[in-house]
């Protein structure tokens, strides 16, 4: 089967990306969608989780989206974060992002190489003692990060900040394309509130990540392409080998 329009449930890269080479090289068409958007939770959803921010004294964040919706909920729900509280990231880009909230060089600030075994490096024995709070995105399956914070078995307590919203693709001709590439279940999610008679035909999907393959083989979508794998480690490798084999 020849393949001329793939379709990316993400963003449009704002600068070149491997997906440039491969339209190139194999004269492929992309169109980039975002199928989801990160938002915060309103304070009354918040609030339901039933977290004192103020009883940790340390903060692990993994994404900006979660760093956003942390302060804009402490501004809501009138909490004063003190200047003693630590802030683990698992990426300077992350960490970096603080500085839009707070002095960045009057606070404790950590950040790893972004596995969640380098933010268990950072912590060690100097700041085991502390009470942590992982800053989390609604989801059903735990995160890496939560995972090995049970295996340390650490002080520490998840709280949602942020969850997925789904956005308006109703105007996009899902059969159009030739190949989708999934990286979230709640793609999954938004493709059938916006298409809820979605039936997958010929269409040829590839996941990337372990908690879409759950969400997609529950909705009953055949994968032609999984990764990440040793040899396939992003989504542009996946394309690139299948491309040229097809």
């Amino acid at each position: 089967m020849s393949v001329k329009k793939i379709l990316i449930s993400q963003q449009q890269p704002k600068t070149a990306s491997p997906y440039t080479s491969i339209a190139e090289k194999f004269g492929a068409e992309f169109d980039f969608r975002q199928f989801f958007k990160m938002e915060p939770l309103t304070s009354r959803e918040f609030r339901s989780q039933r977290i004192n921010i103020l009883d940790h004294t340390a903060i692990v964040f993994s994404a900006r989206t979660t760093i956003d919706a942390f302060f804009q909920l402490c501004e809501e729900l009138r909490v004063k974060v003190p200047e003693t509280m630590k802030y683990f990231c698992t990426t300077e880009a992350v960490a970096n992002y603080l500085q839009k909230h707070i002095i960045y060089r009057k606070r404790k600030i950590f950040f790893g190489d972004g596995t969640p075994d380098s933010i268990i490096g950072l912590i060690g024995t100097k700041h085991k003692g502390e009470n942590f709070l992982i800053a989390t995105a609604e989801s059903s399956a735990k995160d890496a990060v939560t995972r090995i914070f049970e295996t340390q078995k650490f002080a520490f307590e998840t709280a949602v900040f942020v969850k997925p919203v789904a956005q308006d693709i109703k105007d996009v001709d899902m059969h159009s394309y030739d190949l989708v590439v999934l990286f979230n279940p709640a793609d999954v999610k938004s493709l059938y509130e916006n298409h809820p008679d979605f039936v997958q035909g010929d269409l040829k999907f590839v996941s990337y990540g372990k908690s879409i393959v759950k969400a997609m083989e529950e909705a009953g979508l055949s994968i032609e392409i999984s990764a990440p794998t040793v040899d396939i480690p992003s989504v542009a490798k996946a394309l690139e080998k299948y491309l040229s084999n097809n």
